[in-house]
């Protein structure tokens, strides 16, 4: 508990015997096992853990929501208990949102007129990326509530569930939820994307503020400087900015120049294709301008192709990011296998399209969209050397690639699959050992 901060007082009632006395009789009259439910101790020991959790809470969150997860808890109801909780979290965050300023997510996002009806339409994980990129919540509190989120959606009542919880899984669950959405941390790392902002419209840099946002963007994780970089170069082509703001966002970009990462680069291209596409005659020329001040031109010299390749992959892992996407990916998965069929892949798209490739052959826990899978063979098996580089270096790099192969063994059983699709002659030396030892049972 952090200095300062009220302790919420939570003491529940001694319920247990009583409900599952209720349970006994409920299902006896219905004829049916009592085992449907969470045994007596299950729901003994998860009554007992439950007000610790429920301390981390602010009392005033406490809501109808969270009233109904205890009950669904005495009940012996896991699988209710961490949809209402879940749902309570996602309140949260979209409140979080509404807190930041929606105006402001508008000003720094490519969601334009960005509204509460915008923000309502938001998926679950969509929402989670939001609040990385806003700094709302921790990278950390990123990866469990993205965990939290894959067993609402597989192990909830609001689905159809592929396995149950027991109880300690669930306190496990709402302790995430609670810490990470519903409670009161903060992120003593991201950069404060509002004042920021201001700054960047104030006045021209001097040389110390220069050095303080580059050093704090340094600092901060990957995701805010994808945001970050991404509305810098939009500020810099607006026609309304003013030339003290078009010079401090181009200062800010040209310290990261050098070290700006494939899906930094990846999202600028794609900006500056939107404005073709829109016809924003005044704000391509000024990209083309940034692009040439930090000498970056050459990445437009594919930037078509690019923009297919990389509109496809987002397109295809956001589906499979979603309830339901072993039957949606089919489709997205053979349009990429049909682009990447008609030319090499821009060097500035293969890092996405590898990832995005790979990340969606091997899966999750839960399984790998079998319909879409002799797709992502193909693409595999079509590798270039450099291609195969950026697979098996993936095994090394902290990334969604990475994640899975580490905490899922049927995840690593589909790795060593593609691995065996790959031709020996083709593996670059330097990545041969790697290949040898995922290659060991082809």
């Amino acid at each position: 508990m952090k200095k300062g901060q009220q302790v919420n007082k939570i003491y529940l009632p001694e319920i247990v015997d009583d409900s599952t006395s209720s349970l006994l009789e409920i299902t006896k009259a219905l004829g049916i096992s009592r085992d449907i439910v969470a045994s007596d101790e299950e729901i003994a020991e998860a009554w007992t853990s439950l007000p610790s959790v429920m301390r981390k809470i602010p009392p005033e969150l406490m809501s109808k929501g969270l009233a109904r997860m205890c009950i669904s808890v005495a009940s012996g109801l896991f699988d209710s208990a961490i949809n209402y909780i879940w749902n309570a979290s996602v309140i949260e965050l979209r409140n979080k949102v509404k807190r930041f300023g929606l105006n402001i997510v508008g000003q720094v996002t490519t969601r334009k007129d960005f509204d509460e009806n915008k923000l309502n339409d938001l998926k679950d994980s969509e929402l989670l990326d939001l609040c990385l990129q806003l700094n709302l919540i921790t990278e950390d509190g990123y990866f469990f509530l993205d965990q939290c989120r894959d067993i609402r959606n597989n192990f909830s009542a609001a689905h159809p569930t592929i396995g149950d919880i027991d109880n300690h899984e669930f306190i496990s669950y709402a302790n995430r939820c609670a810490k990470y959405a519903l409670g009161n941390e903060q992120n003593p790392i991201g950069v404060n994307v509002k004042e920021l902002i201001n700054a960047l419209k104030l006045s021209k840099f001097t040389d110390d503020q220069l050095d303080t946002w580059a050093g704090r963007l340094e600092k901060t994780h990957e995701a805010q400087r994808e945001l970050l970089f991404g509305t810098m170069h939009g500020m810099f082509c607006d026609p309304q900015s003013s030339e003290e703001t078009r010079v401090n966002a181009l200062k800010i970009i040209d310290v990261f120049k050098e070290k700006l990462s494939p899906t930094i680069k990846s999202n600028l291209i794609d900006q500056h294709q939107d404005y073709i596409a829109q016809g924003k005659t005044d704000k391509h020329t000024a990209s083309q301008i940034f692009f040439e001040k930090l000498g970056l031109l050459e990445l437009l010299g594919e930037s078509e192709h690019h923009a297919l390749i990389s509109n496809a992959c987002k397109r295809l892992w956001s589906v499979h990011q979603s309830t339901d996407n072993f039957y949606n990916e089919p489709p997205f998965a053979e349009r990429l296998l049909q682009l990447s069929s008609q030319g090499s892949i821009p060097k500035t798209a293969k890092d996405e399209y590898v990832m995005t490739v790979v990340g969606c052959a091997i899966g999750n826990q839960y399984g790998t969209s079998h319909s879409a899978y002799n797709h992502y063979e193909k693409m595999v098996q079509n590798f270039s050397p450099e291609e195969t580089r950026i697979m098996l270096e993936s095994t090394l790099s902290d990334n969604v690639i990475q994640k899975r192969l580490k905490n899922y063994k049927r995840c690593n059983l589909k790795f060593q699959e593609l691995v065996c699709l790959l031709d020996s002659s083709t593996i670059p030396t330097k990545v041969q050992k790697i290949y040898q030892e995922w290659s060991k049972n082809c």
